[in-house]
Order: C-alpha cells, then structure tokens, then sequence
C-alpha cells in the first residue's frame, strides 16, 4: 500500500497504522462519523506530512476526522488522551507506540467525558482462548427500581454516556412542543360568531330583497412565532449538542420558528436547519458559526438581534426562548438595555439557564443580574425532563402573576 503502512504493518514491529486505526475506532465509538475510507485517508496524510512534530501529525489527523465545529472539543480530549506520551514524537520516529490503557490515573489532570471514557474502555471480550469466563453472578433487587427511560428523563445531558446521548436525540425528535393559540387580526366567517361581519352584511343584501340575515365572524387564532436565541460559548459546550437537536426538531414541528445561535457573534441558522436530516441540517449549522466553544458576549450579540431581527421575526406576539448561562465575558455592559428591548418586543420571554440544575444557584455574576429582571420566566434546561416541563408551559397562556420570578427577584435584591 503506501511506505508507513509497509514499514508499520509489514517490515518491522512498529505500530503507527494500528494505532491510527484503534484511534479511529476509539472516536467513532465516541459518536464521530468516521469509517474506513477515512482511516486510509488519515494513513497517507500521515505518510505526506511527516511526524516530525507533534502538531504536525495533531492537524493532519484533525484534517481528516473533523468535518464538525462541535466534534472539535471531542477530538482535542481524545487526541491528548490517547497520544500523550511525552516522547511520542522519537517512539513514532522509531515506529515503536506503546499500547493505550485508560485505567492509569498518572498525569490525568483533565476531565475525561464520560463519552469519551466509554469509548476508551477495553471491550469486555478481550479473552485468550484458553481462558474460561465465569458467569456473572446475578443479584435482583426490587426495592425502588426504575426503568431506563425515566431514569434517562432524569439524567443531566452532561453526564450521559454516547449511547443514553443518542436516545435521548431520538426522544427529542419525538418531542412535541404544543404553543397555545393566540388571537390574531384577522377574522373569519362564522354563523355563532360575537362579531357581525358589517362588509359581508351589506353585501348579501344588494343581492336579495326583504329580511336582511346578519353575518358574524370570530377572531381567528394561531400560533405566535416562535424565535430560539442559543449560546454555543465555551461554557455551553456539553449542551449545545443537545439544544440544537431540539431547535432542529422545532424548525421541522412547526412553522414560523427563527433560530440563532451566538458566542461572540450573532448567526441565523434558520435556513440551514430546516433540512428533514439532522446531521446534514447540524452540520450546514456548525458551517456558517466561526465562534463555536469561544467566549461569550451577550450583550453584543441581543444589540446586533434587536438591531438587524427584532422586527423582522418578533412580530404577532412571537414568543422568545433564550438559551443561555449567562456568564458574559464583557461583564455585561449594555445588557440590560438590549433585553429591555428584547422583552418589550416579544409577548413571552423565557430565559432558559442550565445552570439552574444546581440548588445553590444564585444570580451573582453580573450578567445574570442584568438578565434576570427582564425576563417573564427562568426555567432550568438539563434533562429531557426539564424540556417535557417546558413543553407542558408552552401549551398553556403566560401567567398573568409568575411566583417563581417573583422568588427570583428576591434573591436578586438579597444577592
């Protein structure tokens, strides 16, 4: 094949190709779309740009398995997990890798996902032949037992495993998010309507004598718009995954729906997510956004929304939710103006904070400060159960007097 594969596979007891390839296998058990036409490809960009340096062979390999800007974060652990012996570069040289373990806990000063452990993690078969396999010992116990899917209802999107990560996407597409009908300015014809309908009236009476039959109308009702404002900053990163999901699954729902995603920039990805596929609608996504898993400046990114969109795509009562931590890296500045704004602009504004799965939450920082006042509700986002509570809101009309903002707003005065 090529002279790396020969001389790893063939002419010595070096090991690069087979580590390329468990390297392979180790992201695409991650959940990274990898298969083996990428692996030959990641073999000969090897072979062309050489591993004299360690950067070198880094984006090399970078260039053949990342297509997505969210798969970026992934193969950056992955990469340094797996090579991260600190003279890679003179083994390489010599064609003489050592085998990966992950049950060392030696220099392991970063959080391994659990994504990425599992994926890591010796499969369970790896027996001689002449070794025997005792049973498992099974134990039963009935006390207080769940099922898989409540417990997954439950589960923070952080903390879930690549497998419970992708049913809990299938249980998002599945997901129905019923918004109560408001009233809008047009009528229709209707004979029990509380309105006459004065036009059709006198029309009707130019074309036939005597009596004249009054005609009613009632106001029609249908669904305010529905605009989704996410973050995809460094400190959203575990959740973007799953909020995109869940805008891809409203864009396909419904009509009328607006999603923007922002960092440090404003990006419209309405268009792009509208595709029926989500990785291709993901991935035309993760295309048009430069600032993914960078800073934050919500301050910057509300004015350049209510500056370019507010009137574009917040007329009809539309209803906003804003998906975000609120850790501005500016500190804020202009914030509260420009949700000011944003809330006068919409008929509901509901801010969406994950961080609220925390019990000892406090709006302390300051951009949570400048947010929190002009919000109509502040609702936890972290499970799938958080976002059932959300579809179960957004189904009945806004309170007219909200408890829980009024708590919040005690605490804000306390803070």
């Amino acid at each position: 094949m090529s002279d790396v594969y020969t001389a790893a596979g063939q002419m010595g007891d070096g090991r690069l190709v087979d580590n390329i390839a468990h390297f392979a296998r180790t992201l695409r058990r991650a959940g990274l779309p990898i298969g083996p036409g990428r692996v030959i490809e990641a073999v000969k960009a090897v072979e062309a740009a050489g591993v004299a340096r360690r950067d070198d062979f880094y984006w090399t390999l970078h260039s053949i398995f990342v297509n997505r800007q969210d798969q970026r974060a992934l193969f950056d652990q992955a990469f340094h997990i797996f090579w991260r012996n600190p003279r890679l570069l003179e083994k390489m040289l010599q064609m003489m890798l050592p085998s990966v373990k992950t049950d060392e806990a030696e220099d392991k000063r970063e959080e391994i996902s659990r994504r990425l452990a599992e994926a890591m993690r010796p499969a369970n078969d790896d027996h001689g032949p002449g070794e025997e396999q005792e049973p498992p010992e099974v134990e039963i116990d009935a006390a207080l037992t769940f099922s898989d899917r409540e417990l997954l209802q439950k589960k923070d999107f952080e903390q879930m495993s690549q497998a419970e990560a992708d049913a809990a996407m299938r249980a998002i597409q599945r997901l129905h998010l019923p918004i109560a009908d408001v009233p809008t300015r047009r009528f229709a014809a209707d004979r029990r309507g509380a309105r006459i309908d004065l036009r059709t009236t006198l029309r009707r009476s130019l074309r036939a004598g005597g009596m004249i039959e009054l005609a009613r109308k009632h106001r029609r009702l249908r669904p305010p718009p529905l605009v989704v404002l996410c973050d995809i900053s460094g400190s959203m990163t575990q959740y973007s995954r799953m909020f995109l999901h869940f805008m891809h699954t409203l864009t396909n729902d419904r009509d009328r729906v607006h999603s923007f995603i922002f960092g440090t920039r404003l990006t419209n990805i309405t268009r792009a997510l509208r595709y029926r596929d989500v990785d291709v609608a993901l991935a035309k996504a993760s295309e048009q956004a430069d600032d993914w898993s960078g800073g934050t400046r919500i301050g910057h990114c509300l004015h350049e929304f209510n500056r370019f969109w507010n009137r574009r795509v917040l007329g009809q009562g539309a209803i906003v939710l804003l998906i975000t931590d609120g850790l501005d890296r500016e500190g804020g500045p202009g914030l509260a103006e420009e949700m000011e704004r944003l809330h006068r602009s919409c008929r509901r504004l509901i801010w969406l904070n994950p961080l609220l799965r925390y019990e000892a939450f406090a709006p302390k920082s300051q951009g949570n400060r400048a947010m929190l006042p002009h919000v109509d509700e502040f609702r936890p986002v972290h499970n799938l159960d958080s976002l059932g509570s959300l579809a179960r809101a957004l189904s009945q009309p806004a309170p007219k007097t909200n408890g829980d903002m009024a708590q919040w707003r005690r605490r804000l005065a306390e803070a």
